[in-house]
């Protein structure tokens, strides 16, 4: 487990991006954390490193957003009003697949989430200060999550 301090949303775009540079396609990111934690904004950091060059921004009313980068696709998927929503979902068409889920909200389908991924907790510790916490299940995580 490591935990990091950020201070701008720069800050929290770059740390996202250093994580994003060591995933691969199929890996799983859970983020939980209040709203307006900063979520989206260290989302914006991976697709950043995936080479996404879109505008990220949240998926809250679609659930989930597909991004093209030219590393891996990115899928950012928010959770949050999934019970409240009449849909077909299928959590399993976006992992394990040819691109990165990024899950906001994740404990909304616990029984559906894979057995290992890393795990992003976001604490807001003022205006712009955020406490992050990147810890892993699994052996793969582990050594990605060693390397930040």
């Amino acid at each position: 487990m490591k935990k990091f301090i950020t201070h701008s949303n720069e800050e929290t775009i770059k740390l996202g991006e250093k994580l994003g540079n060591l995933l691969n396609k199929g890996d799983v990111v859970l983020l939980i954390g209040d709203l307006s934690g900063g979520k989206t904004t260290l989302t914006k950091g991976i697709g950043k490193a995936l080479g996404v060059t879109r505008i990220i921004n949240s998926p809250t009313f679609t659930i989930v957003k597909t991004y093209k980068g030219t590393k891996a696709d990115l899928y950012h998927l928010d959770l949050y009003r999934l019970d409240g929503l009449n849909n077909d979902f299928d959590l399993e068409d976006y992992i394990e697949t040819d691109g990165v889920c990024v899950i906001e909200w994740p404990h909304q389908v616990d029984e559906l989430l894979p057995s290992e991924y890393i795990n992003v907790s976001l604490s807001i510790k003022g205006l712009n200060e955020r406490e992050i916490t990147i810890d892993a299940k699994g052996k793969r995580y582990e050594r990605i999550v060693g390397e930040l």
